[in-house]
């Protein structure tokens, strides 16, 4: 019986750690490492046409279903190509597994200066050390299985980044077996007594409020986290970056927090806690930096990164899981009964408004005729996404940065997934088409125009991987939300494409919109088609920007910026 390759042992060790395909680019140091991965078919090799697109898909496709993500390059031009998705994965606590082909030993010790070399051979393996949570060098069959474990259960056990290095001679050497993950077991006296002090906090506190983060998703403690809420009882909130996170749990969801740039009532229940605990939440400038009255974190119940803080007392290797859990133990299970969530009050009004266009009469339709012939804005399209889910059910969106991620705040509640803390252009597109690959799930893609130009061209490739994507183009011709905190400048302008007629090159239909009537005709239409991507290119007037990021920007202006907010 032939022992199988170490590249066989890799694969069946990703796919029990719940990696369910691989996304890459192949390449010259890397095609030994392809070969294998085709001629083992475990899992599904997904190839794109540009590096940084290999790793976002990767990214949304560990945080859409959970487990790894997978992306394969090449040395060198490659591996170095995909280091912004990396540090975004990183930041944002994605579990990417990263492999990388390498020099075989032979042509390190050639006295050669190799191709895709930059500083020296290790200038790579330098780079990702700074981007991963652990690393190896498959480069000795005895020792790689172990090596192999130890980095996968790494990347699953503090959800970031890994990085494995394989060089091109090593991919089909025979290998024994990777061990089973195995389990990290913290102190239970310690997590019982940071437990037990949480609750205490949580019960002798006058407005205690429950702040969900990234975290949360991550470790798949959605559930668990929703039964904790309905058993303490108290408001629920996500951050900027937890947005869509307990979508249609029976929970007391009040929405999203986001300071001076969100609904005046959830910002005051927030930052009128005198017991805000936060789980799985990054204390980032997006997350919090428009906070009206910068949030005293001495007085919140921190859970992140395996630490939980509270006031002066930290406790550490306190996984969030293992906290969920003590907690649920200590607390008495309730009735689970619905709870409709309370959205805020844009999305509501939106919401509203969907329901309304949906059973309007033909003469209430008439009489609004005038009104959707204007002009478009942002705030449309979040209203005719919140009725095309009023009508079709949740649909996940996957979401660039820009005035498209504040958009998304007024459409839901929805799983969302997008950069909102590393804020990297370019993520929307392939993210959704990693999503789609990842889950089966068709998404709705919101994306800008400067973005696009980065990585829409990535469509193309949408059909071989069985996905067909609604894509929204925010097209302004302009780096919009940079032109709302710098509007006089001239650098912020881009010329007005015509994404609609260059959907059929790349295999999907695209539809031009500038008018509320022909953009939920075109919404309808395109969710209705299934097979092809479908591009629906909304052209916007430069200038017109979402309520919400208006807010955002007067919010950092004022809170961060006041000589020019005065201005």
């Amino acid at each position: 019986m032939t022992t199988p390759t170490l590249t066989a042992r890799l694969l069946h060790a990703l796919k029990a750690r719940g990696a369910t395909e691989i996304f890459g680019i192949p390449g010259d140091f890397a095609l030994p490492l392809f070969r294998e991965i085709e001629r083992e078919a475990l899992l599904p090799l997904h190839t794109f046409s540009h590096e940084p697109a290999v790793g976002f898909a990767a990214d949304a496709a560990a945080r859409a279903r959970g487990g790894l993500g997978v992306a394969a390059v090449t040395y060198g031009a490659g591996a170095l190509n995909m280091v912004n998705a990396v540090a975004s994965a990183y930041a944002e606590r994605v579990p990417l597994v990263v492999i990388s082909g390498a020099p075989a030993a032979h042509e390190i010790t050639s006295g050669f200066v190799l191709h895709h070399q930059v500083k020296t051979t290790d200038s790579q393996w330098q780079i990702y050390h700074e981007l991963s949570a652990d690393r190896a060098r498959l480069d000795d069959a005895v020792d790689a299985p172990a090596q192999i474990a130890r980095v996968l259960d790494t990347a699953l056990r503090r959800s970031l980044p890994v990085y494995l290095e394989i060089p091109r001679d090593m991919p089909a050497v025979p290998c024994g077996a990777v061990p089973a993950t195995s389990p990290h077991l913290p102190d239970p006296d310690a997590v019982a007594a940071c437990a037990d002090e949480m609750l205490a906090r949580l019960r002798g506190a006058r407005q205690p409020v429950l702040m969900v983060g990234v975290e949360v998703r991550r470790f798949g403690l959605e559930s668990r986290v929703a039964e904790l809420a309905r058993r303490l009882g108290m408001p629920v909130v996500t951050t900027f970056m937890g947005r869509g996170l307990l979508a249609g749990a029976d929970v007391p969801l009040h929405g999203t927090y986001l300071g001076l740039a969100g609904d005046p009532a959830l910002t005051a229940l927030v930052e009128g806690s005198d017991a805000l605990a936060m789980l799985g939440v990054i204390v980032s400038d997006t997350n919090f930096a428009v906070s009206a009255q910068r949030i005293a974190l001495q007085r919140t119940l921190h859970a992140f990164d395996d630490r939980v803080t509270m006031g002066y007392h930290s406790y550490h290797d306190v996984p969030l899981a293992a906290l969920v859990e003590a907690l649920l133990a200590r607390l008495p299970a309730v009735a689970s009964k619905p709870a409709p969530a309370a959205a805020p009050a844009a999305a509501s009004a939106s919401a509203a408004k969907a329901a309304v266009l949906s059973a309007a009469a033909p003469a209430a339709a008439a009489a609004a005729s005038s009104a959707d012939e204007a002009a478009l804005q942002p705030a449309d399209i979040a209203d005719a996404l919140n009725a095309l889910l009023a009508r079709h059910g949740a649909v996940p969106i996957a979401s660039d940065v820009g005035d498209c991620l504040f958009t998304a705040m007024d459409v839901g509640p929805t799983a969302l997934i997008a950069p909102g803390y590393y804020a990297t252009m370019g993520y929307g597109v392939p993210a959704g088409i990693g999503l789609q690959a990842a889950t089966g799930q068709r998404p709705i893609v919101l994306v800008g125009d400067g973005a696009f130009q980065m990585t829409g061209w990535e469509l193309g490739n949408a059909g071989r991987a069985g996905c067909d994507p609604v894509v929204i183009v925010f097209n302004n011709a302009s780096w919009e939300m940079l032109r709302a905190f710098t509007p006089d400048a001239g650098f912020n302008a881009l010329p007005r494409w015509d994404f609609a007629a260059m959907a059929a090159g790349m295999g999907g239909d695209g539809h031009a919109v500038a008018t509320r009537a022909e953009l939920h005709a075109a919404l309808e239409r395109a969710w209705a088609t299934r097979g092809r991507f479908q591009l629906v290119d909304v052209r916007l007037a430069p200038g017109a920007v979402s309520p919400t990021l208006s807010r955002f920007v007067r919010a950092v202006k004022r809170v961060s910026m006041p000589d020019d907010a005065a201005g």
